[in-house]
């Protein structure tokens, strides 16, 4: 038997390729793959817009950090505090994240895994991750985060020792200051986790922390293994003033081109903020053919700064969207996400770095790219059938005059006006909720689990440490 066809109708479709159709549109899909489009006049009185689904291509499946006292502080006290955040269970945790993304208009996902549960091993873990994505129906990448350097401070981190009591010493030492794996392990680790749950729908890259947590030996050993197998790396990379002050001392010869005479830097690679690079680094990421992911929420919340991507573009870089699990307002909002970079890297004056339909399609490509998901994301035969559907009456609320929808898009766009998402032909998202989980009802569950994991010993250490940090780093700025 043929497979079924499935069939959506919108007043307004924004195809990409600067094609946007109006007056009534009809989407038919089949097995997960659109296979017409076609004018549809009795559509148009549904006013809808429907569009690519976005792509969240940077984050952590991790909950709100405000909630545990992550606010307002740099990224060198805010990770450290973020260990109070360890989900007590993963595919809890996950399924939350996702299904938060998927009701912004999220297909697919970015899931550097940054911390771990600790109640499973890493296999059996990321078979949670994956299975939680399922739940929801998101696409996803899974990079398991390894760092094997610096696991307190930039450097030497026996003062900080040094000056915190016996009780909050042992606290942080068991807590942070374990073996790191060997490099060859991590990546056969990587390598087992893909063997596990690698699919159509899941997409297993290495995932170096960043430069400043990874040895060379590591880095090199997973330049060398993403080159043979043709794996995807995921990696944050000059998030703050002072890892660029790091980088320079340690890398001398400059981090960029170290990341390209070693291999790394390549079209397997995606880069997640580079608030701090500089010129001639942007070239060289261009050059290789990597993508960068801009956080500008993230980098707000944590105070690490405003990244370069007006120019980045300009030099010919790719770049994407991620939300870091710190949209502006914790919700996940990858639509008001979406927005916010374009206002704030789109252009001054008559000045424009891109049209916004450029900047939409452009920023969901290299986002299914980074990802390793199918296509470009275009609304059009051939294409996988992942695409979000948007209220008109709540984007055009006063219907004075014909207005591009697009426009009122970039204008007004938030969560509150998505009403579907479709991700491989499976409705993800209906009215505005998802479908394949109760989001009301796991985020209580989650909360309740988290109110009743506390860490009293951290949180007993927590200030003693956080005094020792701030002198650390910042003796650390005041001789770099």
């Amino acid at each position: 038997m043929p497979a079924p066809q499935t069939h959506t109708d919108a007043s307004d479709a924004f195809c990409g390729a600067g094609d946007l159709r109006g007056g009534g549109v009809r989407i038919t899909q089949t097995d997960g793959v659109i296979t017409a489009v076609e004018p549809c006049p009795g559509a148009a009185e549904h006013r809808r817009l429907l569009i690519p689904a976005l792509v969240n291509a940077h984050d952590h499946a991790r909950p709100a950090m405000s909630s545990f006292g992550a606010a307002d502080m740099p990224l060198e006290l805010w990770l450290p505090r973020a260990s109070f955040a360890t989900p007590p269970d993963p595919h809890l945790a996950a399924a939350v994240s996702f299904a938060r993304s998927a009701r912004a208009g999220c297909g697919s996902v970015m899931v550097h895994y940054t911390r771990p549960s600790g109640r499973m091993d890493m296999i059996g873990e990321a078979r949670e991750i994956a299975r939680a994505a399922g739940d929801v129906g998101v696409r996803i990448a899974f990079a398991l985060a390894v760092r094997d350097r610096n696991p307190l401070v930039y450097g030497d981190e026996s003062g900080v020792l040094a000056e915190m009591p016996d009780d909050a010493r042992h606290t942080i030492n068991a807590l942070f200051r374990r073996p790191p794996p060997e490099p060859r392990a991590y990546v056969d680790l990587v390598d087992a986790i893909a063997a596990e749950i690698a699919g159509p729908m899941v997409d297993v890259q290495y995932g170096p922390a960043g430069v400043q947590w990874c040895s060379r030996a590591l880095l090199e050993t997973i330049a060398e293994r993403s080159a043979a197998t043709g794996r995807r790396v995921h990696m944050h990379l000059l998030e703050t003033g002072l890892q660029r002050a790091w980088a320079d001392r340690e890398f001398p010869e400059g981090v960029v081109g170290y990341l390209r005479d070693i291999g790394l830097l390549s079209p397997r690679l995606t880069l997640a903020h580079c608030v701090h690079a500089t010129a001639d680094e942007l070239d060289m990421i261009a050059e290789a053919g990597a993508t960068i992911v801009t956080n500008f929420s993230s980098n707000l919340h944590i105070r690490s700064g405003v990244a370069p991507i007006a120019d980045a573009h300009r030099r010919g870089c790719a770049i994407a969207v991620g939300i870091d699990g710190l949209a502006f307002d914790e919700d996940d909002d990858a639509l008001r996400e979406m927005r916010l970079v374009q206002a704030m890297h789109g252009g001054w004056g008559f000045g424009r770095t891109w049209t916004q339909e450029t900047f939409l399609e452009a920023t969901v490509a290299n986002g299914r790219r980074s990802v390793g998901a199918p296509g470009a994301g275009r609304i059009a035969p051939g294409e996988a059938a992942d695409f979000a559907v948007l209220d008109l009456d709540v984007l055009d609320r006063d219907q004075i005059m014909p207005v591009d929808p697009v426009k009122m898009l970039f204008a007004r766009g938030n969560l509150s006006a998505i009403r579907e998402v479709v991700v491989a032909g499976r409705t993800i998202v209906r009215d505005g909720q998802p479908t394949g989980v109760d989001l009301d009802a796991m985020q209580a569950d989650l909360r309740r689990l988290f109110r009743a994991d506390r860490n009293p010993a951290l949180e007993a250490a927590w200030p003693s440490y956080r005094e020792a940090l701030t002198r650390w780093y910042g003796a650390f700025a005041g001789c770099c």
